[in-house]
């Protein structure tokens, strides 16, 4: 492991940065808006000063990691032959990133993202969100996916989608869905626009 990446800096998705980059020597490359926030441990300066405290205090906080390399939109990450494309798609929180990349599947070239989440959350509110998300939407439709996942398996059906591998003719066949991204995007529009807050 050379390089750990990450889509946000909630807990349940860098909560075990820190020791894996101990374990592994990693390191670890963040966004602007989302690098101060992991390297305090998750405090959040748009989270209310209660659930602050809390993560100061380590109760919603996580060890500190250390952040090695600040990316901006559009950055390119090398690792190997891989190249990722940063898409800074704020809304979630101010630094979620997407990911980009094609991978090659039979001599077929395949678009590949890794959206962040289209859920506002009810802490964690900014002003300027509503726009945020709104240029999110339009820039993760403008990737035109082919596979796609999210940081939430549920979301992108990632127990269907493995399960469907077994008797698929080709392994990577239930795993390309652009179909389901449109419809992931027109879902979490459709919920952004109605105001809905989690």
């Amino acid at each position: 492991v050379k390089v750990l990446l990450t889509s946000e800096p909630h807990p349940d998705h860098a909560g075990g940065l820190a020791e894996l980059q101990r374990v592994s020597g990693a390191a670890l490359w963040a966004s602007e808006a989302s690098a101060p926030v992991l390297a305090s441990g998750g405090d959040d300066p748009d989270l209310p000063l209660p659930i602050r405290a809390l993560a100061r205090l380590g109760v919603l906080g996580y060890p500190a990691p250390r952040v090695d390399r600040v990316f901006r939109d559009g950055d390119t990450v090398r690792v190997g032959p891989t190249a990722l494309v940063a898409h800074v798609t704020p809304g979630h929180t101010r630094g979620c990133t997407s990911w980009g990349l094609t991978v090659h599947e039979g001599g077929r070239p395949l678009r590949v993202v890794s959206a962040c989440s289209l859920v506002m959350l009810g802490i964690g509110r900014y002003p300027g969100q509503a726009e945020d998300f709104a240029r999110t939407v339009r820039t993760l439709r403008a990737l035109d996916a082919e596979v796609w996942v999210t940081s939430h398996a549920r979301l992108w059906g990632r127990w269907r989608k493995f399960a469907a591998r077994d008797t698929a003719r080709s392994p990577v066949a239930p795993f390309v869905d652009p179909d389901g991204y449109r419809a992931y995007l027109d879902s979490g529009e459709a919920r952004l626009r109605r105001g809905e807050v989690h």
